[in-house]
């Protein structure tokens, strides 16, 4: 059985930092393509950052490029992302993500195996 369970969050004021992580378990960490998502209320699911399984590439969305930063443990298990500079609009429901492969990094629909999500909330 497949679980990712992540931990971290909470509140923070607007400029602090958070670092959320998703540990795996029950699949081959190494060979999956892990991602971040985020879903505000009333709003779609929302790409945040993907990483290759390798560790070697990541991928960002724009608004979140030079703010957030993926990173991984495969000796761990361990995905994370380091939020950084956070903003009120920051404010969301974060998902991490398995996927094989790096097609479509993008798209929820492409991921296999999600984590519970956790609260962030930035306040002003």
């Amino acid at each position: 059985q497949v679980q990712l369970v992540q931990s971290g969050g909470g509140l923070v004021q607007a400029g602090g930092s958070l670092r959320l992580s998703c540990a795996a378990s029950g699949l081959t960490f190494s060979a999956y393509t892990m991602g971040w998502f985020r879903q505000a209320p009333g709003k779609e699911r929302d790409f945040v950052a993907a990483i290759k399984w390798s560790g070697t590439s990541t991928y960002y969305a724009d608004t979140m490029k030079g703010r957030f930063t993926i990173s991984r443990d495969n000796a761990k298990n361990t995905v994370y992302l380091q939020m950084n500079s956070l903003k009120a609009e920051d404010t969301a429901v974060y998902y991490c993500a398995a996927k094989p492969g790096l097609v479509r990094l993008g798209d929820p629909e492409k991921y296999d195996y999600w984590g519970q999500g956790t609260q962030v909330t930035v306040s002003s």
